[in-house]
């Protein structure tokens, strides 16, 4: 027996099918899309309800300036993305975080000459509170770490570089690759580090070690002690906890130096 071939009637059937399904499904989607926006309005109409009857405690309390950032996440709204938005003239926001990065900013010059622009998290925090004083608004890491990022989009130099749990923050111009922050963060217990340190732990080159730590040098952002006993010893300040712990002056500095 021969199978009879598929019509031209059956084959129009199943296009015009497949023709409905897809509309439907068009239709479908466009009706979950409104479904979400209008949600998400919900939402974010909840939220300056929210903002609105909190801002005091949003202005006051680095915690609870947290969740409320988080909530804003959520949703895709950014409180910092505007110095005249909605958020910033119900919360002054805008103008707190503008304030704390000048104060990042002031911290970051002090101490350039004895870290040459790089500093842990936990001492700009420190120091920018000892500036504020004790009964200036609260001002959490997570508050530092918005600011900088605020800073860092204005393009003047300004980064962040995870070392262990926390990060260390840049606040010059210099151009740091992965090797360089592999360093920094071989450095981190010791406060400095060798070059048969690197060539053992990270298995590089002589030459690839010595130029990286040449360019540190060169930056300023590490100090050559060459009368260590075994080795030079490349310290880098801003992880050193003995020079963090007291103001170093530029000639302190150079004496490190050969």
């Amino acid at each position: 027996m021969h199978r009879r071939g598929v019509g031209a009637g059956a084959i129009a059937k199943k296009k015009l099918a497949e023709a409905k399904y897809k509309e439907r499904g068009t239709v479908l989607a466009e009706d979950q899309i409104i479904q979400m926006s209008k949600q998400l309005e919900t939402f974010k109409t909840h939220l300056e309800e929210f903002a609105s009857k909190h801002k005091q405690e949003i202005r006051k309390s680095s915690q609870f300036r947290v969740q409320f950032q988080e909530m804003c996440a959520t949703i895709g709204v950014d409180p910092l993305a505007s110095g005249k938005g909605f958020w910033s003239e119900m919360l002054g926001v805008g103008d707190f975080y503008y304030e704390l990065g000048v104060q990042i900013i002031e911290v970051c010059l002090a101490l350039k000459h004895r870290n040459g622009g790089l500093i842990t998290l936990d001492e700009l925090h420190q120091r920018v509170l000892k500036g504020r004083g004790k009964f200036a608004q609260d001002v959490s890491q997570d508050d530092l770490v918005r600011a900088i990022k605020k800073l860092k989009a204005m393009g003047n130099g300004f980064g962040m570089i995870p070392v262990g749990g926390s990060y260390l923050v840049q606040s010059v111009p210099a151009e740091l690759n992965m090797d360089h922050t592999v360093v920094l963060q071989l450095a981190e217990k010791k406060g400095y580090v060798t070059v048969s340190e690197i060539r053992d732990s990270l298995k590089w080159e002589k030459e690839r070690a010595c130029h990286v730590l040449d360019h540190l040098l060169k930056e300023g952002l590490a100090w050559l002690d060459s009368q260590a006993a075994g080795e030079p010893q490349y310290w880098l300040p801003a992880l050193f906890s003995e020079l963090s712990s007291r103001d170093v002056t530029p000639e302190e500095a150079n004496q490190m130096t050969p």
